[in-house]
């Protein structure tokens, strides 16, 4: 079939009906979550989270780094993915949403597994490449300021390993993306970037017509500073 089938709420209610695996901390996290302000469009939707658990698998990633905690949802699906001895790494510049979150890492039991770290994710993303070194991650997802996404993948890139995976969250941002009255810093930041993607051959790609827009871009084995 060459053409995308087009999703009514009907078929989307269906999609969830039969792929969505939930449980009470998760719907629970989700619920407290929908109930604060700008909450709804905020959270990650729990059928995208099952998915990042899923390439966190997928990839046999043992060490995940994470742009953007907000309440710990995407956070808590992908450490229960990694092995007992793999870590999560997650920034956030608002302490608050981590006090939010780490009952429920507690209640899941991986929370020992997490590594929340508070402050300016630029600063921070230089921190661990200084102290971790470039290509010490397996899995990055990006899902923080969208004005900062250019910044954030150059940093991603450079901080996964060669083969690993970048995910990219709401890159087709709310339809913005193709509208031309829409000039706003955040919605710039994602269509410069999603142009620029296109024609970057570090990564090999593909933008998932899921949720708000997910992209996958895996870092090329051949990959060095100045392949773009």
């Amino acid at each position: 079939m060459a053409h995308q089938t087009e999703f009514s709420a009907e078929l989307l209610d269906y999609v969830t009906g039969v792929s969505l695996r939930d449980d009470p901390i998760l719907a629970e996290l989700r619920k407290l979550t929908s109930e604060l302000p700008g909450g709804a469009s905020l959270q990650v939707m729990a059928e995208e989270a099952q998915l990042l658990a899923l390439l966190v698998q997928l990839t046999g990633a043992t060490s995940v780094l994470e742009i953007g905690t907000y309440t710990g949802y995407s956070a808590l699906c992908m450490a229960r993915a990694l092995p007992s001895t793999g870590r999560l790494v997650t920034l956030d510049i608002n302490p608050k949403w981590i006090e939010v979150a780490t009952p429920y890492w507690q209640r899941a039991g991986v929370a020992d597994r997490i590594e929340p770290i508070i402050g300016e994710a630029a600063g921070n993303l230089e921190l661990l490449r200084t102290e971790r070194g470039e290509e010490s991650f397996d899995l990055v997802f990006v899902d923080g300021d969208k004005a900062g996404y250019p910044s954030y993948y150059e940093s991603a890139l450079r901080l996964v390993r060669p083969g690993g995976l970048i995910v990219l969250d709401n890159t087709l941002f709310f339809g913005r993306v193709i509208d031309p009255a829409a000039q706003d810093s955040d919605t710039r930041a994602i269509r410069a970037l999603n142009e620029a993607l296109r024609d970057d051959n570090r990564v090999d790609l593909s933008l998932l017509v899921m949720a708000d827009g997910i992209t996958l871009a895996r870092k090329r084995n051949r990959w060095t500073a100045s392949s773009r």
